[in-house]
């Protein structure tokens, strides 16, 4: 694309979003930094921002076949790729096939238990308030999101999740949960947006449980570098 990137426009826990001289796109710059308990942990994971963009780019074309709209355009190079500017919606779209982290705390369910069915949860994106779970009542009420929009959300959310858990499931890897963000157009239309990453997502090895995501990296367990390398590796050689 003929476009130049210009200002900052905002800086997160793991990418950069800058304006180009089309108002209609942004380009996003993935970062090695990593984060966990909401910015409490920091760290760097080498290499992560180049494995997330190239992953998150072959998803988001994985999910566009199968009917999901999404904010990806075209990769410009390792870190960088060309968005549709969009107004983020502020919530943090989550579905779990398998009771981990915070779920298996929160309900005091053991780590690795298979749900019954895929569960969706929204949680308010605000740092501050340390990201509050938010039930469809207080999304409306708020107005966070409209009645429709969170229709289409959760549409989005499950078929992202099936397209997702059959693909992984392909090359040895159990798809446990997933945090997902949904952006509007100018014409209020709803698409994906953000990442599909081990950032952002839980994978273990189908196997031997073997985590391969940044549950590695929050919890100590070591080999964090090693994990991603291993889930790109996968996605690769399909």
């Amino acid at each position: 694309m003929n476009i130049s990137k210009l200002q900052q426009r905002y800086e997160g826990k793991a990418k950069k979003v800058f304006a180009t001289s089309d108002p209609s796109y942004y380009i996003v710059e993935y970062k090695d930094d990593a984060t966990a308990f909401n910015g409490l942990k920091h760290g760097t994971i080498s290499g992560k921002g180049i494995i997330n963009n190239k992953m998150s780019n072959m998803m988001f074309k994985l999910l566009e076949k199968n009917g999901v709209k999404t904010h990806f355009v075209e990769q410009l190079n390792d870190r960088e790729t060309v968005v549709k500017a969009v107004e983020i919606v502020p919530l943090e779209i989550i579905i779990r096939n398998v009771a981990a982290g915070s779920f298996s705390k929160r309900y005091g369910v053991e780590e690795g238990r298979e749900l019954i069915c895929p569960t969706l949860e929204f949680s308010l994106k605000n740092d501050a308030l340390n990201d509050p779970l938010i039930n469809d009542s207080h999304i409306i009420a708020l107005g966070v999101a409209t009645e429709k929009e969170l229709g289409e959300i959760r549409e989005m959310a499950y078929k992202v999740n099936e397209v997702l858990k059959k693909f992984f499931a392909g090359i040895g890897v159990k798809l446990i949960d997933f945090k997902i963000e949904a952006g509007r157009l100018k014409d209020g239309s709803i698409i994906l947006a953000d990442e599909i990453s081990p950032d952002t997502c839980r994978f273990w090895d189908a196997k031997t449980n073997e985590k391969l995501d940044k549950d590695r990296f929050r919890r100590d367990l070591g080999g964090v570098e090693e994990a991603y390398q291993e889930i790109f590796k996968r996605i690769n050689n399909v």
